[in-house]
């Protein structure tokens, strides 16, 4: 296993300095694509059954899916834009600065770590009612056991809202970026330099997270909800949400990216 591992990571390596985009998550990725031909399958066989709902069903679900994705695109694109002034300098004959440039606050800065923070969480009560092994913590095990309730989504998609505002106070940090614009001679317009752009940064930050927590904690639980609506099979199910979905469509996205800056750059 160690050595299957360490190879696997070789491999992303070699990617990664060889090849377009990050080895390791294009690993990630493949391995998810894989299981999608043969979850169609399943599904689709589930479908042609008596009581499977046939083909409208199906279309509607492919529909649904398609939608998903955009909504995922969105929330990983989604980016808001505050002007940035920087001062003129005039050195010599020439004047450096005095452009207007933007900082881009992602909506979702976490990307996938929430989701996958909340899903380590969720399996310690499971395990602590496990080793007390009492009757009256059996309902408790049974909730939290099972991914399809009401119980289960209602606690994960809150643990994921909380861990998203955990996680980009963690990776966004207001006062470094405040004290690197006022170093290098920029302001926001409206703004006094120092503690207010940083509480200004905070208070935006604060703003565009909670909408991206929620929409995060609707992807998350969306396996579920494609289950309760469509009576999705389980296996088809997990490309309607959650982490594979997002590694999927965050890893190709900045693959696409990667593709079209060295094209540019051959183009040049």
């Amino acid at each position: 296993l160690v050595a299957g591992t360490m190879f696997v990571m070789w491999l992303g390596e070699r990617i990664t300095d060889r090849g377009l985009g990050n080895g390791i998550s294009l690993i990630i990725m493949v391995g998810i694509l894989a299981d999608l031909p043969f979850a169609f399958v399943s599904e689709f066989a589930s479908r042609m059954e008596a009581k499977g709902g046939g083909l409208i069903l199906l279309l509607l679900e492919i529909v649904f899916l398609l939608f998903i994705i955009i909504g995922c695109i969105l929330l990983v694109q989604g980016t808001r834009k505050i002007p940035v002034q920087f001062a003129k300098k005039i050195v010599g004959n020439k004047q450096y600065g005095g452009v207007r440039q933007y900082i881009p606050l992602k909506v979702n800065a976490a990307g996938v770590m929430p989701i996958i923070f909340a899903q380590a969480i969720m399996f310690i009560p499971i395990t602590l009612a496990g080793f007390a092994a009492t009757e009256s913590l059996s309902g408790v095990i049974g909730a939290l056991s099972n991914h399809n309730g009401i119980t289960y989504n209602i606690i994960f998609a809150l643990l994921i809202i909380v861990f998203t505002y955990f996680y980009t106070a963690i990776m966004v940090n207001p006062t470094q970026m405040a004290d690197d614009m006022k170093r290098n001679g920029g302001f926001i317009p409206g703004v006094k330099p120092g503690k207010q752009t940083a509480s200004f940064i905070d208070d935006v930050m604060s703003k565009i997270t909670l909408p991206g927590s929620i929409f995060l904690a609707l992807v998350a639980i969306m396996p579920a909800i494609s289950g309760a609506l469509f009576g999705v099979t389980d296996m088809f199910s997990r490309f309607f949400g959650g982490t594979s979905l997002l590694i999927m469509v965050g890893v190709m996205l900045d693959t696409l990216q990667q593709i079209e800056s060295h094209l540019l750059m051959r183009h040049y």
